[in-house]
């Protein structure tokens, strides 16, 4: 009987989990506020987070630039009428790095009073809130959007990371029920947070954002807004909760960290030392 080298097996291993980012030491700052239906309510805490990004606001210059931030408002520029897409958006992909998918049907970018908005809803022109004039931003056929980033300027073809990722919530009124969550490029959550409740009944703000730490690279985020999509009326009483979002902010897309290609050749060693390994042990 041939015996098997287990030891050999064991060190084998023992390179893969080395190649492997720590996500579990993953450490964040957490900007979060809940607020009234005014802007200056979370106002503080938006530009505490904008400059724990990073100065300037980098625009739709192309990247990767040593410092600063990205922000998207849906405003379009100053548009006054509403702008539906399907998944994936990719309107900033090539100008600002950042590509946003939904599992439901797509995604409006849209003033209160827009007939888009209200024949989902008559309600929702009063429901939601605008932080910075005069279109709000939202999933359609579902209550997630993802977003995964690229080097501003590349067009997609380079695959980025940022270090911190916000988002400015209109009508949040339950607690536990719209959150961030960031994963790394192997897909490992790093981080999870939910956003507080406004103060007040209709249009109010809530921000959460997060900054990495320890060095940790978000590769995709995930946006969970309220409990359900678009369509319903808002009952918070009843557990239904109907969020919309407004301006995103992040930190300056860099290249994606050289650990993915690491684990990537530590697979094929394995793999390729798993196949000598069972054909000496035939």
């Amino acid at each position: 009987m041939i015996r098997r080298p287990r030891s050999i097996i064991l060190i084998a291993g023992m390179a893969v989990m080395l190649a492997m980012p720590g996500a579990c030491k993953a450490a964040f700052t957490l900007f979060s506020v809940g607020g009234d239906n005014t802007t200056s309510s979370i106002q503080a805490t938006v530009d505490q987070f904008r400059d724990a990004l990073g100065n300037p606001n980098n625009g739709n210059a192309p990247g990767p630039l040593p410092d600063g931030r990205r922000e998207i408002n849906w405003d379009g520029g100053g548009a006054t009428t509403a702008t539906q897409t399907g998944t994936p958006l990719d309107a900033f992909l090539n100008i600002r790095g950042s590509r946003y998918t939904t599992p439901g049907t797509g995604f409006l970018q849209t003033p209160l009073n827009a007939p888009e908005l209200l024949n989902i809803n008559p309600s929702y022109g009063t429901t939601f809130n605008f932080f910075s004039p005069l279109r709000i931003f939202t999933p359609l056929g579902s209550n997630i959007t993802e977003v995964t980033f690229f080097i501003p300027g590349t067009n997609g073809a380079s695959p980025a990371t940022v270090s911190g990722f916000g988002v400015v919530f209109t009508d949040v009124d339950l607690a536990n029920t719209t959150r961030l969550e960031f994963f790394d490029v192997n897909g490992t959550q790093l981080f999870s947070a939910n956003a507080l409740p406004g103060t007040v009944p209709n249009g109010s703000f809530s921000f959460l954002g997060a900054i990495a730490t320890a060095g940790e690279q978000i590769a995709r985020v995930r946006i969970t807004t309220g409990t359900t999509a678009l369509g319903s009326n808002d009952n918070p009483s009843a557990g239904v909760d109907v969020v919309a979002m407004d301006d995103v902010f992040y930190s300056e897309p860099v290249p994606e960290p050289a650990s993915l290609t690491l684990l990537g050749l530590g697979l094929a060693g394995v793999i390729g030392l798993g196949r000598r390994l069972r054909q000496w042990a035939r």
